[in-house]
């Protein structure tokens, strides 16, 4: 045996806490076990590391910040695993808890909502400091979703009077006189994914009842033209696919009392080839004005299966290696 090797225990209270921090099937310790050359072993309510002493510090520190959020009553997914190993390898070990304790807002049911990410988090201060905020980034990355969370709880803390939800009709300019149905249907397919976090943080039928009395709007981009959104929480969508002139149509729209936050992917614009996303526009002319806040997310923010950060990642790498012509 080595000099820098070496052999700490964590002991559980009981059987309970040892199943609500390994989680089923012992998740946790499979994770540890792939990520580390570190030995893991468990036995009864004990968990063991053998091996290198700055991984074994390093392992004993995630279960004893995973069981220090168990009791305090949070309990983490196989996803909030992963993402506690990687911090722990970047040294940001100890924002863990105030991340998960911290609550950006509460669903109907109840369930509170939370920053997952140290990315997201930032992104969800920015847009409490700043009246507009650009959150650009890969898919899975919750930038629309907390974004709608914030809307949600500004209207019911009466901070606004109404939320307006848009975003591109349809990928290529917004078409929609060949769609069939009425308005309503026309445009409902691209704004789905707005009703969904919509009900899911403030509940269907609330959202109904608002969007009856106008206190919530769900539209297409281009019906903002020859607005002023007033003591409004404004969000726009899949941002990327807006040309120059929509956004800055859509951004000369803030009124008095106002926010705008702007959601998009770069890495997938659907406009015709030759036309310029209005979204890389603007964060090129606007970034210079400190009262716009741009967020960037990165694969590590990505909050949905794991294997979406490994396929951003490979696309990324094969991107770099043969650019698109």
């Amino acid at each position: 045996m080595t000099e820098d090797h070496i052999v700490r225990k964590w002991a559980f209270a009981n059987n309970e806490e040892a199943v609500a921090v390994l989680g089923p099937n012992d998740a946790l310790v499979e994770l540890l076990d792939s990520s580390y050359n570190t030995k893991v072993t468990t036995r009864g309510n004990e968990i063991c590391f053998s091996g290198n002493e700055a991984e074994v510090d390093e392992m004993y520190a995630i279960v004893r910040t995973i069981t220090q959020l168990s009791q305090l009553g949070v309990h983490l997914s196989e996803a909030d695993y992963r993402y506690a190993i990687e911090l722990a390898k970047r040294g940001d070990l100890g924002e863990l808890t105030q991340l998960y304790t911290t609550e950006v807002a509460t669903t109907h049911k109840g369930r509170p909502v939370r920053a997952k990410t140290l990315g997201q988090r930032r992104y969800v201060e920015a847009i409490r400091r700043h009246d507009i905020v650009f959150g650009i980034g890969p898919a899975g990355t919750g930038k629309t979703y907390l974004a709608v969370a914030m809307a949600v709880m500004a209207l019911r803390r009466t901070e606004v009077k109404r939320i307006v939800l848009t975003r591109p009709a349809v990928e290529a300019g917004e078409n929609l006189g060949f769609l069939p149905g009425d308005l309503q249907e026309k445009v409902d397919p691209y704004l789905r994914p707005l009703y969904d976090a919509l009900y899911d943080v403030y509940g269907a039928e609330q959202v109904q009842r608002a969007m009856e009395r106008g206190t919530i709007e769900i539209a297409p981009l281009a019906y903002m033209r020859g607005r002023t959104l007033e003591e409004s929480f404004v969000i726009l969508d899949e941002a990327q696919n807006t040309t120059p002139e929509q956004m800055k149509m859509f951004l000369t729209r803030l009124g008095l009392g106002s926010k705008m936050v702007i959601t998009g992917d770069v890495t997938q614009i659907d406009l015709p080839r030759g036309r310029q996303s209005g979204l890389i526009e603007a964060t090129r002319v606007l970034r210079n004005i400190p009262e716009i806040a741009f967020h960037f997310f990165t694969e590590h923010d990505v909050v949905r299966h794991h294997l979406v950060q490994k396929i951003i990642e490979a696309y990324e790498g094969a991107d770099a290696a043969e650019p698109y012509v």
